[in-house]
């Protein structure tokens, strides 16, 4: 749950993504559980291989890179003298983990580390609460996953 001081903040970004209009349209009565699981059933790919689509219902349902952005609506930008689209730049980069525990944890809290010493992961107690949030929204709708009681470095 969003913590009331925090409510701006998120309502702000999710409206200038414009995902509060495609995220809060779902009445109960306009999902078909069968579907979605007919979906996901039919998603596994071995090979991974593009472009991005699956068969649900006789239907050929792309869910590749532009459909994603379409939907979201976001603009996918080449910036000249790139090769690499902006998302996929900030992809590779590896952003200093003690930075985005300052941005992301509870004052004094931070990444949980591996045997070696380096940070591995985030549990969900150690984040705030508009973290916390912005995970729950990421993991159940953008890169969806069953594991969301910690977040590891990657997904960070």
């Amino acid at each position: 749950m969003v913590h009331y001081t925090e409510f701006d903040e998120f309502k702000k970004e999710l409206e200038k993504r414009y995902w509060d209009e495609e995220l809060t349209d779902f009445a109960d009565d306009n999902i078909d559980v069968a579907i979605a699981k007919e979906f996901y059933a039919n998603l596994y790919d071995p090979e991974d291989k593009s472009p991005k689509q699956v068969r649900v219902r006789g239907h050929l349902i792309k869910f590749d890179e532009d459909t994603l952005n379409t939907f979201l609506k976001i603009p996918v930008i080449m910036e000249e003298g790139e090769s690499l689209f902006a998302y996929s730049r900030f992809a590779l980069l590896r952003p200093d983990p003690q930075e985005l525990a300052t941005k992301l944890c509870i004052p004094g809290r931070g990444f949980k580390l591996n045997v070696d010493g380096y940070p591995l992961k985030i549990l969900r107690k150690n984040m705030t609460t508009l973290a916390q949030t912005w995970s729950v929204l990421s993991f159940s709708n953008l890169i969806p996953t069953s594991h969301t009681s910690d977040v590891t470095l990657d997904r960070v």
